[in-house]
């Protein structure tokens, strides 16, 4: 591998991993937000204890997306100052306003909902949890606008080899940006959805205590996936059909039309390699769509066993699917995002910068230490959140810290010399 390939790998390595922390996210926050305030609203014991355990699994896999999202920023000024220099101008104040809300607006709020149980009033400690969500929604937004300028730049004029904004209402309305919004909003939706109807189902299936508690989580984790999985398809079939000519091509793995976007593209750039590899696209695409397929028949199955508790509580069979459906949004998450980014080779900016030309100056040997230092670390941060988030799922909502009432202080004894 030369120094380009090292570099992308390990980008997408830690972009990726960072991307299934984010996905999960989005999906359980909004989950805690409705238990939340159908618990706030009707005053159920329930669903408050619902929000406690379910906010504890969010708040874990928060807290390693954070640690994973700094890790990541370190690459755009390691691995890739010339993209920085051709087009930081132009996606730099997306990725500004991402910075703002999520590490400051969202973080604070999420600390005074954690802070917050007992102490405040209970309207205006749902209205925090709404905060997050949004502030959360917003941070993904932002994120996608800046991928989809480097997709498909819009409101941009160029000076020299410098990128600057000249539009910025074309930027926050690129298409390549807004479907692809709605999309991953669908998918995070899935994501958080199929982790608490299988958990629940785990607990279920175990005979656990918590019978209705579980039931109640597992009615809305399924209830939530299909009109999720509607909504994914929906956005995504719009996005498929705006995708690059170079990027259909591969996923197609057609000679004929590959032949001519290669013709075209060379026309117009110059001599080079415009053609993604056909097998990590073609590779991509088919496995978000059979992941995808699987996750939509699972929930139409799953929507009508619900309504019957007999069923929640004793279809074992059904119990074990879903636990060993987790994975399923991951695998159709991850699939579709090699999709989209490798499909983009061999730009960075589409049509504007290559791959090759964004790229800091480098050795192989340093690009190959910074793959081996940055997969280390990523390796060792997902499987620390894998066990948090296993073990606090395992032990149920009796082990939940969060939410707990606070301990009362001893009474001070007092000084016998000063006992008169």
């Amino acid at each position: 591998m030369d120094t380009v390939d090292l570099a992308r790998l390990q980008f997408a390595l830690t972009a990726g991993a960072h991307f299934s922390f984010v996905a999960l996210t989005l999906g359980l926050a909004t989950l805690v937000a409705v238990i939340q305030t159908r618990a706030t609203i009707g005053r159920s014991a329930v669903h408050m204890r619902m929000t406690r355990f379910w906010g504890q699994l969010y708040v874990i896999n928060y807290a390693m997306g954070i640690i994973t999202g700094l890790v990541m920023e370190f690459q755009l000024g390691l691995s890739w100052s010339g993209l920085t220099d051709f087009a930081g101008n132009a996606f730099g104040a997306a990725l500004a306003l991402e910075t703002v809300i999520a590490f400051f607006i969202e973080s604070t709020f999420l600390g005074l909902w954690i802070f917050g149980w007992g102490r405040i009033n209970r309207w205006a400690h749902l209205a925090l949890i709404w905060v997050v969500v949004l502030t959360a929604y917003a941070s993904a937004f932002w994120v996608l606008i800046a991928n989809g300028f480097m997709q498909n730049p819009v409101g941009y004029r160029r000076d020299g080899d410098v990128l600057h904004v000249t539009d910025f209402g074309a930027m926050v309305t690129n298409p390549a940006a807004t479907v692809a919004f709605g999309h991953v909003l669908g998918a995070s939706f899935l994501v958080g959805a199929f982790v608490m109807a299988g958990v629940s189902a785990y607990h279920l299936a175990r005979r656990t205590a918590e019978r209705e508690l579980f039931r109640k989580s597992l009615r809305l984790g399924i209830g939530v996936s299909l009109p999720a999985s509607i909504l994914t398809a929906a956005f995504g079939g719009i996005g498929f059909g705006m995708i690059q000519p170079n990027k259909a091509a591969a996923f197609n793995a057609d000679p004929v039309r590959i032949a001519q976007v290669q013709a075209e593209m060379t026309a117009l750039h110059g001599p080079g390699d415009y053609v993604p590899p056909v097998g990590w696209v073609a590779g991509g695409g088919i496995t978000m769509l059979t992941a995808f397929g699987l996750i939509f028949y699972l929930s139409m199955g799953s929507v009508p066993l619900m309504l019957f508790k007999r069923v929640v509580y004793g279809f074992r069979l059904w119990h074990w699917t879903l636990v060993a459906a987790i994975p399923l949004p991951f695998v159709a998450v991850i699939g579709g995002w090699i999709f989209r980014e490798v499909g983009r080779q061999p730009w960075t900016v589409y049509g504007l910068l290559t791959t090759a030309d964004a790229m800091s100056p480098m050795t192989e040997g340093q690009a190959r230490f910074s793959l081996i230092a940055f997969t280390a670390v990523f390796a060792v941060l997902v499987v620390i959140n894998y066990w948090l988030l296993a073990r606090a799922a395992r032990r149920g909502p009796g082990e939940v810290s969060l939410g707990g009432a606070p301990r009362p202080t001893a009474p001070e004894r007092p000084d016998p010399a000063l006992t008169f």
